[in-house]
């Protein structure tokens, strides 16, 4: 347990509960360090498949600490943006936002820069930063847009309306809704159905999905040389998985 994050490890799955209850998990550069260094060991843990970041007490994250910025409170270095991972962009394990409350502002880029977001019925999402004379530029402006098309993005980005886990669901950044009480065991059940799989192969789907995004053309995604095909083909996984299924019986999956 860090002074502002909660991590549980088992199974395979990393569970980080973003620690600042009394801000609504508001976020300041010392915690957004210590987040960045949970997806460090994360990234690099072999044993680590999935990783589920929720938020501890009624909010996901209320965003950017600005009461911390205007009292001129400590700063320090944040390589990989805001929660640690809005701009860690080499991340081939999935991450899953569990969002349980409020995710505002740099709280909904966190949630953004998620592979997939599981809403408790209680979650709001905005972009709120031009009603305080800023802009959501942690990848709220860039993620949006790239994720739900940019009309419906620019209908929450230029008003910094707030919108339920319904519309978002509706509108495409939400995987699934469910009931408050329900978001963890919703949020593990998704995580276990991916550790079915050969991590491998998930990073390197997700790997190819997210590059194949910044393609110029269909034709160069497909044609593209990937690095983590290039391991997963390799791997030990690539020869269990077909064995397994020839002798109907479940993988044993090393993730190597």
């Amino acid at each position: 347990m860090g002074e502002y994050s909660i991590v549980e490890k088992a199974d395979h799955i990393m569970t980080v509960r973003i620690n600042r209850p009394d801000r609504l998990n508001a976020l300041h550069t010392l915690a957004n360090a210590e987040l960045g260094q949970v997806f460090d060991d994360f990234a690099a843990d072999d044993d680590l498949w999935v990783a589920i970041i929720t938020g501890e007490g009624r909010g996901f994250s209320a965003g950017n600490d600005l009461r911390h910025q205007a009292e001129g409170g400590e700063r320090v270095p944040v390589p990989h943006g805001f929660g640690g991972l809005t701009s860690r962009f080499n991340m081939t394990k999935p991450v899953i936002a569990a969002v349980n409350g409020v995710a505002m502002g740099g709280g909904f880029e966190i949630a953004l820069a998620c592979d997939l977001i599981i809403a408790s019925e209680n979650a709001k999402f905005a972009l709120p930063e031009p009603k305080v004379g800023l802009a959501a530029l942690a990848g709220g402006l860039n993620r949006l847009p790239r994720q739900i098309g940019p009309k419906r993005a620019l209908g929450m980005i230029l008003t910094g309306r707030h919108v339920s886990p319904e519309e978002g669901q509706q509108l495409g950044f939400v995987n699934e809704v469910v009931p408050h009480d329900e978001l963890m065991d919703a949020a593990m059940r998704w995580a276990k159905l991916i550790c079915e799989c050969a991590p491998l192969s998930i990073r390197a789907s997700k790997d190819v999905v997210y590059k194949s995004l910044d393609s110029a053309s269909l034709q160069d995604a497909m044609e593209g040389k990937y690095e983590s095909v290039k391991k997963m083909v390799g791997s030990q996984d690539f020869i269990e998985g077909p064995k397994a299924f020839s002798e109907k019986r479940a993988p044993n999956w090393q993730g190597k």
